[in-house]
């Protein structure tokens, strides 16, 4: 393999260093799965392979020369590499690195504590106002961990850990991406709250305790519609009705914050003190306050809603390039992308490059919205909020750090290869990269990581991720791994990392 002395120094690469490298360095190529979503490199229109016959690093050679025959690279003879024994016992890692997750670790954390709440407001027969005040400081918490903001400083504040800190703490730091957990948590621990506080306002209603008929005629409906959200976010419905998940969620959502202002308002009328005015009961409670916030929350990434120029680059008829120039983009940054932007939306990585304003997003064939983008060019797109940060955000937290994608899933980790925020090693599996995704990308890959490896699955076949991911781990020396590829995969490989003892990061699909 390539060695450490070879690698790019820490400092962020210029684009004019990764221009200039071009034309000396060779190309190369590796393998298998693609990723839905996923972009691309710096903004240079496709141009001519820079493939030569002779070897860069070590066995590392270039993948442009079909008529020199089979390539010999740095995964030559990996099938036969021994993998070490998982730690811990089966049961025991099964549970924690696959049943119980970090993210349903925080759900658990969440339901537990609301759980352990909500017995003792039944034994001590809590009021309606009570039970009303925790479901919407439930709803409140919910909201707010899926607003841009908040990511982005969860993960600014996560990130801030320097590489000095022991290992164990930068791997749960690592995981902030996984505080989806909190968001879900809290959501359904709420709608248990609210069927408590309906249930005690109808048994108050009848005893003529305060409670009105509009307070539980509100109530009765948002408990329909959060069941309604609920059922469809359950994981296996998410993914199989994803645009239905995605309006029901939307529409659902919006409605109930409707219903919830009107709850709120008739059930504080209905704790009114005689002779307070209803603006004054208002203004002095915290239900108000905590609605208000959620509901400004909800509509701030709309205040931002806009229709931007896009250029389009046709890599191949299997992806587009999308170039933008609204705003500037940091590695690990996705944006929402929409032609109709109420019914649905689309998030795609994005790839900035050091020293070039503007950033650029690359769409892969991955359904019909996506296949309409690649054969229509789109010149406007519609985007809202601001760029919000993903799991490759991470990857400055550790010293040594293998990113591994397969096909486009590239397009969250190039940035972060521009970046060099720390010291990198690209593992690219992806069927013919060049012809897919242009000479520009792979030359500029090969610019700022020199040793990458790209493995091209339509010479070699699909590898065994697992066995050549800890194979580049070993060579290289790294202390943690981050992909980005399709479902099934990233949860193979980061559990074949883990269950070894490797820190490793990869997306979990929970929006």
């Amino acid at each position: 393999m390539v060695s450490h002395s070879s690698l790019p120094s820490s400092r962020e690469v210029d684009v004019t260093d990764v221009v200039a490298a071009l034309p000396s360095l060779p190309a190369v190529a590796r393998t298998p799965s693609m990723h839905p979503h996923g972009p691309l490199a710096p903004s240079s229109s496709t141009g001519s392979s820079t493939a030569s016959s002779s070897p860069t690093h070590s066995k590392l050679q270039l993948s442009g020369d079909s008529e020199k025959g089979a390539e010999i690279g740095p995964w030559e003879g990996y099938l036969d590499d021994p993998l070490p024994e998982k730690t811990q016992g089966h049961l025991f890692r099964n549970a924690r690195f696959q049943i119980m997750s970090l993210y349903r670790r925080l759900f658990g954390v969440v339901f537990t504590v609301n759980m352990a709440l909500f017995i003792v407001a039944c034994v001590r027969r809590a009021d309606a106002m009570y039970l009303g005040q925790v479901a919407i400081a439930n709803f409140f918490v919910a909201i707010l961990m899926r607003q841009d903001y908040i990511i982005n400083a969860f993960f600014a504040v996560a990130c801030l850990a320097p590489q000095s800190w022991p290992l164990w703490i930068r791997r749960i730091l690592g995981r902030v991406y996984c505080i989806g957990g909190i968001h879900s948590g809290a959501a359904v621990s709420g709608t248990i709250w609210l069927v408590l506080f309906t249930a005690q306002g109808t048994r108050q209603f009848l005893h003529q305790d305060h409670i009105s008929i509009p307070t539980l005629v509100f109530a009765y409906t948002i408990i329909a519609l959060l069941v309604g959200m609920i059922v469809f976010a359950y994981p296996q419905a998410r993914i199989r009705h994803h645009n239905t998940f995605e309006t029901v969620h939307r529409f659902c959502g919006w409605t109930a914050i409707a219903l919830v202002w009107c709850l709120v308002i008739f059930l504080l009328n209905d704790y009114r003190v005689p002779g307070q005015t209803l603006g004054r009961t208002v203004v002095g409670a915290a239900p108000f306050w905590l609605v208000l916030v959620m509901t400004w929350s909800i509509i701030l990434p709309w205040l931002r809603l806009r229709k931007v120029v896009v250029r389009s680059e046709v890599l191949s008829n299997h992806c587009v390039r999308l170039h933008f120039d609204y705003t500037n983009t940091h590695p690990g940054h996705f944006v929402r992308l929409s032609t109709a932007p109420l019914t649905e939306w689309h998030s795609f990585a994005t790839i900035s490059v050091p020293g070039t304003p503007g950033f650029s997003t690359v769409v892969s064939r991955a359904g019909d919205w996506t296949s309409t983008c690649i054969a229509a060019e789109p010149t406007r797109l519609w985007v809202r909020g601001v760029p919000c940060y993903g799991v490759v955000r991470v990857t400055p937290l550790f010293r040594r750090v293998l990113l591994v994608a397969t096909g486009s899933g590239i397009g969250p980790i190039a940035p972060v290869v521009y970046a060099q925020r720390t010291q990198l090693r690209l593992l690219w599996s992806a069927p013919s990269p060049r012809e897919t995704f242009g000479d520009a990308l792979v030359d500029s890959l090969v610019a700022a990581d020199p040793g990458a490896v790209i493995y091209d699955t339509r010479k070699h076949g699909k590898p065994d991720m697992v066995k050549l991911t800890y194979r580049m781990v070993r060579d290289f020396d790294a202390e943690a791994v981050v992909i980005i590829s399709n479902e099934p995969l990233t949860k193979k490989v980061v559990y074949g990392m883990m269950s070894r003892g490797i820190p490793a990061f990869g997306a979990i699909w929970d929006s």
